[in-house]
């Protein structure tokens, strides 16, 4: 793997929108190298050897968590897992004090999931250890944002010129923003359809078109990611019913029919089966979920290489 000028050692990785192409084609290449690794009988090397990192996540994981534990202790890291549920915060301490209690204990990265939006750049002005946003509210999502882009870039070879469809709770889903940002900044083409309640104005100006109809918005897609539904931080009455939604922009076999015949079907996960997705489609041939889930972990690995690495120590990993 050929060494770059461009460093991110000692960035905190707190959106998209903070990175410039060049360093997303750096993330997105070395995370190729790191897939490698993954792809061998024995997934470990010494790269981060000495390293200590703290997954602390106060809302539920399953893909993201996981694949950070994992990226972490496959790159030789130290790696421990810090829940709500398991830590001071039920006895009422607050997030500033959590954070500097874990800098107190030298701790080298810091990868947060928190329900506020914003809480990821607060922690990296209260602590000196490098922040990586696991997702922030509905606010940001940097790693689902790079994991799907490279898998998009996998398969399709390339991000420019694609017409990606985004459909469903764009408003509420910190998955949407970022992608949005990360593609368009990409090159691709992206679109977007829900109930409109669940889509904000300020779309038009990010360079997204707008559709009132999912089928529009279909139309001729090389991707389609389906977002989940977050019920959790709705509003009721946001649209009818679950019944309503299903019927009128749930994608299933007829509606992914309309995007081009190798299109990508994506879902962030977890999935609202026979809500905003079916699982003809979920299980079909043309769905790369499993796949999004197995390159998080690259995706991963690759930022926590190159956050507290720099690029440098390459030679353990060709």
């Amino acid at each position: 793997m050929a060494k770059s000028n461009i460093s991110l050692k000692n960035r905190d990785i707190l959106d998209l929108d903070t990175l410039s192409t060049e360093e997303i084609n750096l993330i997105l290449k070395t995370a190729g190298e790191m897939k490698n690794i993954m792809n061998r009988d024995i997934k470990k090397v010494p790269t981060l050897r000495g390293k200590s990192i703290i997954n602390l996540f106060f809302e539920p994981s399953t893909r993201t968590r996981t694949s950070f534990e994992l990226a972490g202790k496959y790159l030789g890291a130290d790696v421990v897992n810090i829940t709500t549920s398991g830590s001071s915060v039920v006895k009422g301490e607050s997030l500033r004090d959590t954070l500097l209690t874990v800098e107190s204990m030298r701790v080298d990265a810091i990868v947060m999931r928190h329900e506020a939006s914003g809480a990821a750049e607060f922690a990296a002005k209260v602590v000196k250890p490098v922040i990586i946003n696991a997702g922030d509210g509905a606010h940001a999502h940097p790693t689902q944002g790079l994991l799907d882009m490279f898998t998009i870039q996998e398969r399709k070879g390339r991000l420019t010129g694609l017409k990606v469809a985004i459909i469903g709770d764009i408003l509420y889903s910190r998955v949407a923003r970022t992608n949005i940002c990360g593609l368009t900044k990409m090159g691709a083409e992206v679109h977007v359809a829900g109930p409109a309640p669940l889509i904000p104005r300020e779309l038009a100006a990010m360079g997204v078109t707008v559709h009132q109809r999912v089928e529009d918005a279909l139309e001729g897609a090389d991707v389609v990611d389906v977002l989940r539904i977050q019920l959790e931080r709705q509003k009721k009455g946001l649209f009818p019913s679950a019944r309503e939604y299903a019927r009128i922009f749930g994608i299933n076999k007829a509606r992914l029919a309309l995007a081009k015949p190798d299109a990508l079907l994506m879902h962030p996960g977890p999935m609202n089966r026979g809500l905003e997705i079916s699982p003809e489609v979920a299980y079909g041939d043309q769905s790369v979920i499993c796949d999004e889930v197995q390159n998080g972990v690259a995706v991963r690995m690759a930022l926590l290489f190159l956050v507290l690495m720099g690029g440098k120590n390459i030679e353990v990993i060709a």
